[in-house]
């Protein structure tokens, strides 16, 4: 039998997401990212426990290169560091653009000043040159936006923290790594799978986090 998702290997491996028997690679290379697994999936629970070597030692070195710009954060800055990353995540691009760091550092560091600019007081809107980041930006806004009407409180300051600290990020990890144009976005791609598997295995109460999480 061939797999379904691939049509190209044969099908070994029961996906209790899908239904079917797919292949082991499709099984390790989709797996929280094009398949929704549920947390009792034997094939999910073994590779939580017993990730590949090659594996353990690219998450080792994304968390060194990336954690000199976060460890100043606190837990509620580290917490909007990452729900922004979310919305980056879901962004799509308009047209046959590509979204690539300096979109991303231009668009965390425009409504980085924003925020800074609204905190003193001062309502002005600081844009980024590329249309592209443009659009990234009105995307976080809405994402910051969603929280706040959730009832999360969210101050302009400590939001603005978080969107420099992504600023940093998208313009040093690719110089860090020798990395191409989406260096940092491949890394944190790479963070987002790891922390939502985290946060699958052992999610926390909506009583242990200090901000409501769309």
């Amino acid at each position: 039998m061939t797999c379904p998702v691939c049509s190209q290997r044969k099908a070994r491996r029961s996906c209790p997401a899908l239904h079917q028997t797919i292949c082991s690679v499709c099984c390790g290379t989709k797996r929280l990212v094009e398949i929704a697994c549920p947390d009792d999936c034997p094939h999910l629970a073994a590779a939580r426990e017993h990730p590949p070597a090659v594996v353990k030692r690219q998450q080792e070195e994304d968390v060194a290169v990336l954690l000199p710009g976060i460890q100043h954060l606190t837990e509620r800055q580290y917490q909007l560091f990452f729900l922004f990353h979310n919305a980056i995540a879901r962004h799509v691009p308009e047209g046959f653009a590509r979204l690539v760091d300096e979109d991303v550092a231009q668009a965390a560091a425009s409504l980085a000043s924003t925020l800074e600019t609204s905190s003193r007081g001062v309502i002005y809107e600081h844009k980024p040159q590329s249309s592209t980041a443009l659009r990234l930006m009105n995307d976080l806004t809405a994402m910051l936006a969603q929280i706040r009407s959730q009832g999360a409180t969210v101050n302009d300051g400590e939001a603005a923290i978080a969107l420099r600290a992504i600023d940093e990020g998208a313009r040093t990890v690719g110089r860090a790594t020798s990395g191409g144009a989406t260096a940092y976005l491949d890394v944190m791609s790479r963070l987002l799978q790891l922390r939502r598997g985290a946060r699958a295995a052992d999610a926390p109460t909506p009583a242990q986090s200090s901000l409501i999480l769309p």
